[in-house]
């Protein structure tokens, strides 16, 4: 929603800008498409040169992302202290080896199908399952330390990885000024192959030369720098989720009462996704 009011205020302001002083869209609209072609498609053709097919696919598909916002919501945030909570208990309850059924069949555990949403995430359920894979195998007797380690090792790669989708964009948008001048010096060149022609001709197509530069600076500054910007905002966000298990596992670990490890969990949270305390501690009493 607010991605397509913020592309309203942007182009109403700057055309609407230009109508209010007198100019005329007339010039803009005939040169645009070739321009456009010109510049929109030389960036795009230099990220299939510069990235593997798998980055420049999750670069595009950020602009989808940043359509849609982040993934997770206040209640998934919720379900998963309480999904990761519930798995921790069984080991607590039942020892590290009942936990096993869990951790090798996700599909067909109970405790997952109660978070269908969760559970169809693959990232998530292999973070929570490798690590407490860990847990059977050792029989629970592991170092919160390493296993603090090992995980935060493994979300900062997953980190690494998307933030190569946001570089992406910000690349595109870095090369747009740029190509925007090229497409303007080929209008130059073909200006001045019809120097013999009367001014308004010579006007036309001068004008037409200077939309390259202006298209290349708008779409840059206008379009993708903010998708790139929001982008990483929400690539920073959903991050968060793997945080929340982090803290879950690793204080529960180190030996930290149930109170505690929630406020953990908790704190990495942004305010306005965070759960009450209140409401995560009834729903891990099953209340």
């Amino acid at each position: 929603m607010f991605f397509f009011v913020g592309l309203a205020v942007v182009f109403g302001c700057v055309f609407g800008g230009f109508i209010m002083a007198g100019g005329k869209m007339a010039p803009i609209i005939k040169a645009a498409p070739v321009e456009g072609f010109i510049i929109v498609g030389s960036a795009v053709g230099a990220q299939l040169i510069g990235n593997s097919l798998l980055i420049f696919k999750g670069a595009f598909g950020g602009m989808a992302r940043c359509i849609k916002g982040p993934k997770w919501k206040p209640q998934d945030y919720l379900d998963l202290i309480l999904l990761v909570g519930k798995l921790l208990n069984v080991m607590k309850k039942e020892g590290a080896v009942a936990l096993e059924a869990h951790v090798e069949n996700p599909d067909s555990s109970g405790i997952f199908g109660e978070y269908p949403k969760l559970a169809h995430d693959h990232s998530i359920v292999h973070m929570i399952c490798d690590t407490l894979r860990l847990v059977v195998i050792a029989q629970g007797n592991l170092d919160a330390v390493a296993v603090d380690d090992v995980m935060k090792n493994a979300i900062k790669t997953h980190h690494h990885d998307e933030m190569k989708f946001q570089a992406t964009l910000a690349s595109i948008a870095g090369s747009l000024p740029a190509l925007g001048i090229v497409a303007c010096v080929l209008g130059v060149v073909k200006t001045m192959g019809a120097i013999d022609q009367p001014p308004p001709v010579l006007g036309g197509l001068i004008g037409g030369a200077l939309v390259g530069t202006f298209l290349g600076v708008f779409v840059a500054y206008g379009v993708f720098d903010p998708l790139a910007n929001r982008l990483g905002q929400i690539i920073d966000e959903e991050g968060q989720v793997y945080k929340v298990i982090n803290e879950m596992i690793v204080n529960t670990l180190r030996g930290h009462p149930v109170p505690l490890v929630i406020e953990a969990a908790r704190g990495v949270i942004s305010h306005h996704n965070q759960p009450g305390f209140a409401e995560v501690f009834d729903g891990l009493r099953g209340k």
